[in-house]
Formats: C-alpha cells, structure tokens, sequence
C-alpha cells in the first residue's frame, strides 16, 4: 500500500464509499436529467468543504479547492446511465425501470468523491487547485455543452485534465498509453423516402424497407473494402425504424448509424462513402426524394499527451507495482473527455481501470487482452450484466485518481 499522505484515513471511509456507489447505482438517471446525482453530488462536495457550482452545461457540477500556490489540476467524472434494462440480479440493481448504470459512471462518481474527500481532508499534503468536474450527457456529447457554459471564464485554467474509466478487464489493473488512445465517434440519422401503398401491389410502390435493407448490407462493405488493414474503422447500423403494419409499404424509414475512426482521414473517408452509398442505393431504387443524412453527435479521438501520459504512467505504476499495463493501440470505444484539453489547450490523459472478477479470467492469457481486447464471453460496458465487482474497484480507482494529480500537486 502507498504510504502517500493523500491517502490518510481511506480505508475507514471505505465502507461509507461503498454505500454511496451502490445507492447511485440503484437509482441511475440518463443524459442531462442527472439532477437526483447532481444534487448528491454537489452536497457532498459542500461537505467536504469546496467551492461548489451547479448546472454548468445543463445538470453538471463543478467544484474548485484551492490550496495555495501551485498548479491547477482538473479531473473528470461523468454522471449519466443508459437506457437500458438491468439483468445483475445485484441486491443494489436499479429501481428506475429501463435505465441502468451499464457503462460504470456510477463508479466514476463514487471515485471523484472518494478522492475530493481525501483531497480536502490532507491539504498539508498538496499544493495547489484542484477542480473537479462532474460532467452530464457524456453518452451523447456532454463535455463541449459544459465547455460552452463558460466554463474557462468561470473556473481555474487547468495546468493538466485527467480522467478514468471502469472497463471489463481484471479488477485492479490500471492501463492506458500515449497517443491516440480511443476512436472518434460519429453518429448519422439516414431518412430514407419512398412511396407507400398496399403490399399485394408492390409494383405501385417505391419500397424503402427494402431500399433499408440494402443500405445496411452494402455499408458493410465500407471498412472491408474501403478501409486498409492498418488502419481502424467500425460502421455499425444501430437502429432501423419503418413502417406499422405488415400489408403497408411505408413512404419512408429511419436508420441510424455509429462510426468510430481513429484518425480523421479514415474519418473522412468512411463518412464519404457512406453518404455516396446511401444516394445511389436511394437513385438504384428510385426514390421519389433524396435521402436526408443527419449528424446527430460527434466525438474526437481521445488523444493522450505523450508528457503528461508519461507521468500519469510512472505515477500508476509506483501506486500499483505489477497491475499496470501498456495498451498496444487504440480501442474502439470512444470518449468525450479530450474536448476538456483541446477546448482549454492544456494536456490530457485518460486511463482504465479494471473492474472484473479475476475468476472470470481463469485460463486467459493477460497479453492476448492487451493485444486483442476484453474476451466476448465477459459482460462489458453496455451490457445489461455489466457490473463492477467492488474491491478492489472502489479503492483502486480512488487511489489512482490521488497518485496520478499527486504528480503535479506534490508539495
């Protein structure tokens, strides 16, 4: 165990850390409708004794300390759940109908607490000014909404922002790497326009469901035939929406679609063909209008700062000897983290934190999940069995938070 001063009086505070994750967990709230977390939030932070604000960007908290002379240090939680049914069977499962914590922001906040607790309760151990960010809508783009509230005017400029995520990799394992470290993301509504009418007369119709179906399978097509094999692209068609009845051939059908990219000329190349695939399988099947291509969200590569992951990578290592690893490129979820350092031009680093049971891990070799990724088997973010084993995830992602800003706020 570290012996930084940071961490005094942790462990005793455990329990009551552990009840704080599960109550969030069981009552999760989705993008920017967080105001029962926000409100537990910001009245544990007045608690603890920091400057607290309320409803940046919609239903987000920021909270600032200041310690003295010394550098600013931001670090990030989000706060939002998904829409999603619940399967755990946990004695905390959620008691709000369709709306789970499947992606662990309910850890993130129980993390950021954990350590804005410790921050303020050992000020003779650090110097400096710490703001803690507890940031809304990150499943749909929430950052540049709280950066757009004014969020340099109003609060400290940050010498470094870092943040974490809990992943379905063995608890206690604490990775990342520098560079490019998530995929873009890139979400589209495609309307497609037919010509309705009864389906024994299909001759008289322009069908769009069909014209849906053959959209879905040539975009298929896109990253085996349009993308290199050293490069990264996923083109994934999430939603399809059409019609009431099975005798009616509706006039029109919704898709929508998520492309992750991890760098921008790939980016633009898979968002080119989509739309050149999408009017001429509209023109193919004689469409009586244009197809309507919407973006709907729109998140950059997370890219880690090669310095200051260096130091995030040293930090981690001397707080968790033998549990670190180096990822060895880029994963394909993404993130809205990075907006906080290129918004504000400073650097920033994100990192993962394990949160599996390691039995789950029994026989897998932990170099092929570096190098390929989580195994299939074993629920993951967004899963509706997706859940956290507790310790040591709780205190693992406390500890890294303070070992990691200790850096830049040693005395």
């Amino acid at each position: 165990m570290s012996t930084s001063p940071l961490l005094t009086g942790l462990s005793a505070k455990l329990p009551e850390l552990r009840a704080l994750y599960e109550d969030l967990h069981a009552h999760p709230e989705l993008s920017f409708a967080e105001e029962r977390t926000a409100s537990l939030v910001a009245g544990r932070l007045r608690e603890q004794g920091w400057e607290v604000t309320e409803g940046v960007g919609g239903t987000g908290v920021v909270g600032v300390l200041a310690n003295g002379d010394g550098p600013v240090v931001l670090l990030r939680a989000d706060m939002d759940a998904l829409p999603v049914t619940e399967e755990t069977g946990l004695a905390y499962s959620s008691k709000n109908d369709g709306v789970m914590h499947a992606c662990g922001h309910d850890m993130h906040v129980a993390w950021l607490l954990g350590a804005t607790g410790q921050l303020a309760a050992t000020r003779d151990g650090w110097r400096g000014t710490v703001v803690a960010v507890f940031q809304p809508g990150e499943e749909v783009g929430g950052a540049p909404k709280v950066l757009a509230d004014g969020f340099a005017e109003r609060f400290p400029r940050p010498d470094v922002c870092l943040a974490q995520h809990v992943a379905a990799a063995p608890a206690g394992l604490v990775g990342t790497r520098a560079g490019a470290l998530m995929a873009g993301a890139d979400s589209l509504r495609v309307t497609l326009f037919g010509r309705g009418g009864h389906g024994s007369t299909p001759e008289a119709t322009v069908d769009p469901v069909v014209l849906a179906a053959a959209v879905v399978l040539r975009l298929q097509t896109v990253v085996s035939r349009e993308v290199g094999a050293n490069q990264q692209a996923v083109v994934t068609v999430g939603s399809i929406h059409g019609g009431t009845k099975e005798n009616i051939i509706p006039d029109s059908v919704e898709l929508k679609l998520n492309v992750r990219s991890t760098t921008e000329a790939v980016r633009e190349r898979v968002l080119a063909a989509i739309e050149r695939i999408v009017r001429a399988e509209a023109a193919a099947s004689a469409a009586p209008r244009e197809p309507e291509i919407v973006p709907i969200d729109s998140f950059p590569v997370t890219h880690n700062d090669p310095a200051a992951t260096e130091a995030v990578q040293a930090a981690l290592a001397g707080e968790f000897p033998g549990l670190t690893f180096e990822l060895t490129s880029p994963v394909p979820n993404s993130e809205d983290f990075g907006a906080f350092g290129t918004a504000l031009g400073v650097p920033s680093v994100f990192w993962f934190v394990g949160g599996a049971d390691w039995k789950l891990y029994e026989g897998v070799d932990l170099e092929a999940l570096v190098r390929d990724g989580i195994p299939p088997q074993i629920p993951s973010n967004h899963s509706p069995r997706f859940a956290p084993t507790l310790e040591p995830t709780l205190e693992t992602g406390i500890r890294a938070l303070l070992a990691t800003a200790g850096h830049w706020l040693a005395p």
